[in-house]
């Protein structure tokens, strides 16, 4: 029987997340992780990536996990939103913040393996993978784990970070709203004429959103093309030549000629939201509590945030010598994640249904909203600081202590 204060089910980037902002406290921590994470990494950057904001990176570094190569990460110091066949467009950089970046994209597969790194040289952490949870109890007397190896685990709090179909949030069933957005995410590596210049860059068409995240090499970028079920499946039938003049034009030849580089996958976009983010000893956090569109980008900002959240209200307990595990201790956590993701899934909603729409008038006014706002610099600085990962109420573990806004 091994004994655990926190156990965590998944061990991607939001779970080891929280196991490593919990090991300064000196509490117990068990990670449980259902498949071996590869640790090879290719000439050609890995499809799955994130866009890291400030806020998510100053996270990352306190916990001595941020990825020390560069020559793998994608520093994005500008944005620039447009409409095709459209006057509408918007763009604003770091230098509105007085900061030298907005954020860097980064393969998920590297996060994992540099939090993964300092987990293993944890004492408090302990390390379950390959393994899955098969039975599962959480109660006012304690919370228990019987892994499929026969291993079983006693502990005072159960966290479900294990991703948009967690098998914890099921065995606790707490209520599911969900919706599918209908659109598909087709994700690649491409390489492009024009080097990018570390911006990050989205143009809406019709029904399409395709966004250009640049990645270390000038010429590379990870493509994230979201639109309807039907024409992701056509896309992924083209050869590669005909896909490459397809994307070419569809990205209104912004970048000249675009090449894909190794394989094309889609990947289903649905919204989830748990109506409880907690219960009597248990939490869950990032896509376990809430999946939004990728629209911005801030899906995995905001369960690094959760992590650091939890952290925050657990190390707050346990410093007081309360139970990390009572459900009134918990409620104050719920409160402050679920306001932030509330928000920001209307906000990727409303933004989708706005640029969705093919009416004339609405094209029209879509267009003066781009253009007005691009002119409103305090509107730019608020989009700009949005972009930082600041605003709202910050875990200490990622508040960027610099940020000025230049006049």
């Amino acid at each position: 029987m091994q004994a655990a204060d926190v156990i965590i089910i998944g061990g991607g980037m939001v779970g080891l997340t929280l196991a490593l902002a919990l090991a300064p406290s000196g509490l117990k921590v068990a990670v449980v992780e259902g498949q071996t994470p590869d640790e090879t990494f290719g000439d050609v950057a890995d499809n799955r990536v994130s866009a890291i904001n400030l806020a998510s990176q100053t996270l990352l570094e306190r916990l001595n996990a941020w990825p020390a190569d560069s020559n793998r990460l994608g520093p994005y110091t500008s944005m620039e939103v447009w409409e095709a066949e459209s006057r509408g467009r918007i763009g604003f950089s770091a230098e509105l913040m007085h900061q030298s970046h907005l954020g860097h994209i980064v393969e998920n597969r590297l996060l994992q393996h540099c939090l993964l790194e300092q987990a293993r040289r944890s004492s408090h952490i302990s390390l379950h993978m390959p393994a899955r949870a098969t039975t599962v109890s959480a109660s006012d007397a304690g919370a228990f784990v019987l892994l499929d190896d026969g291993t079983p685990i006693t502990g005072r709090l159960l966290v479900g970070a294990d991703g948009a179909r967690s098998w914890l949030r099921g065995q606790m069933q707490p209520g599911m709203t969900e919706w599918d957005y209908d659109h598909h995410a087709l994700v690649a590596t491409i390489e492009t004429d024009e080097p990018h210049e570390q911006c990050a860059r989205q143009v809406f068409r019709g029904n399409n959103i395709i966004a250009f995240l640049p990645l270390a090499d000038r010429h590379r970028c990870s493509l994230v093309w979201s639109c309807t079920p039907e024409h992701a499946n056509e896309l992924l039938a083209l050869s590669e030549g005909d896909f490459n003049k397809q994307l070419t034009t569809a990205f209104d030849l912004r970048m000249r000629l675009c090449r894909v580089l190794g394989p094309r996958m889609a990947i289903p976009l649905k919204a989830r939201y748990s109506q409880q983010f907690c219960g009597t000893r248990w939490a869950l956090i990032g896509d376990a509590a809430h999946t939004i569109h990728p629209l911005a980008g801030q899906g995995v900002n905001l369960g690094l945030q959760d992590a650091a959240a939890l952290a925050e209200t657990l190390m707050a307990r346990h410093t007081e010598g309360k139970d990390i595990g009572e459900l009134a201790g918990l409620r104050g956590f719920e409160r402050w994640r679920k306001a932030e993701a509330s928000t920001m899934l209307a906000g990727m909603e409303g933004l989708k249904r706005l640029f969705g729409s093919e009416l004339g008038p609405v094209k029209e006014l879509r267009a003066l909203g781009l253009s007005l706002t691009d002119r409103l610099i305090p509107l730019k600085r608020r989009l700009a600081a949005h972009a930082l990962g600041v605003g709202g109420m910050q875990p200490a573990l990622s508040r960027i202590g610099n940020i000025v806004e230049k006049n």
